[in-house]
């Protein structure tokens, strides 16, 4: 099968891996910006079969993970609204907020009703014209477009009872938070292919000359994040720091310039709220002026709740790359997929969710000369 089966070629991995070691390379922390990235390191066990000294950084990759309590709490209460319809992608329906989720506020009698598209929300709202619908739109820039296209939808249609709860946040201004911490461990990034899809890689030029940290656009198939590792790895080796495309196949310089006029006439960049990190300037999307009439913060008046969030739970520590999942006193034991304390065991693209799946059971390897490795 053309662009799966030959990147999960075994023999493949282990020429990489060999190339890897020809690199002798010094003790270094490479940060993957993605929880699809992190799936597959964990399910293959790409960090178990490169050198020991290479250390993987698992960052804040997963878009549901790093959206905020405040968020999810606003979307509970706009769920138990008796006029209101909330909207939201599965994955998202499972996420705590400080002390329910929307399943729980589902199953309390609240109109919360899965969805696979925004527009699948907007169609809701021309459907049933009495009631007010929202769309919660989480995510980094890859989900942008069509939350973008879903507001502009109903501004030329006319829908007047959609809105979105909107909690984009952008990974650019994330990783820099992370480089300017005095007490970093990274050195350098392994970038998203998906925002990089959208978005191009050219904003990410400064950030490495301005660090010193080479940054590598990488898909997610183990070939792709071995060779990430690999181009990583030899920009060091070589003093140097820069922008590299592993993901060719997908990611041009510019990205897709379509989507990214689309998310330009529709959003404007915001200071924004990220679980674990805190507020981060300029690293967010609201709604332009034309558009704001479809905020749904604005339009129902909804205000922070300052409430505190779970304590037990060392998200933060995790979506920084502080710590590991099976660093977690609690990982496995009171917190499992079924009875979740924090985000990042629930989402799918979530660091503790792929330990949990792959590191409590029996481990994928690559081919069998590298098991164990």
């Amino acid at each position: 099968m053309r662009y799966l089966d030959e990147y999960r070629d075994a023999g493949l991995c282990r020429s990489l891996v060999e190339s890897i070691e020809k690199l002798e390379p010094a003790p270094t922390a490479l940060m993957e910006v993605c929880g699809g990235q992190t799936h597959t390191i964990v399910k293959y066990g790409i960090d178990r079969i490169i050198p020991q000294q290479v250390s993987l950084i698992h960052g804040p990759g997963c878009p549901v993970c790093v959206t905020p309590a405040d968020l999810i709490d606003k979307a509970c209460e706009l769920g138990s609204r008796k006029d209101v319809t909330l909207c939201s992608f599965g994955d998202m329906m499972r996420v705590p907020g400080t002390d329910r989720d929307l399943l729980t506020v589902k199953s309390q009698g609240g109109d919360v009703r899965m969805v696979y598209a925004p527009l699948d929300a907007v169609r809701c709202a021309q459907e049933t014209p009495d009631r007010q619908v929202v769309f919660l739109g989480v995510g980094f820039e890859t989900t942008a477009p069509a939350n973008a296209l879903a507001v502009h939808y109903a501004h030329t249609h006319g829908v007047e009872n959609f809105s979105l709860l909107a909690a984009h946040v952008l990974v650019p201004p994330a990783m820099t938070s992370i480089l300017a911490d005095p007490d970093r461990r990274v050195q350098g990034f392994l970038a998203a292919g998906h925002v990089c899809t959208i978005m191009g890689y050219k904003e990410y030029e400064p950030i490495a000359a301005e660090y010193q940290v080479p940054i590598v656009v990488t898909g997610f198939e183990p070939v792709d994040l071995l060779q990430g590792i690999y181009m990583c790895l030899k920009q060091l080796k070589e003093g140097r720091y820069c922008v590299e495309n592993q993901y060719a196949r997908s990611v041009k310089p510019d990205g897709n310039v379509s989507a990214r006029d689309l998310i330009q006439k529709i959003f404007t960049v915001v200071d924004a709220e990220w679980r674990g990190l805190g507020t981060i300037p300029r690293s967010g999307f609201g709604l332009n002026e034309p558009y704001r009439q479809y905020d749904a913060t604005l339009r129902f008046g909804l205000k922070p709740t300052h409430k505190d969030e779970e304590t037990e739970c060392i998200s933060g520590s995790i979506l920084t790359g502080q710590k590991k999942p099976d660093e977690c006193p609690a990982f496995g034991i009171t917190c499992d997929p079924e009875h979740p304390l924090g985000a990042p065991m629930v989402s799918s693209e979530g660091a503790c969710a792929a330990y949990y799946r792959y590191r409590k059971g029996q481990l994928h390897q690559i081919g069998s000369s590298t098991a164990g490795r």
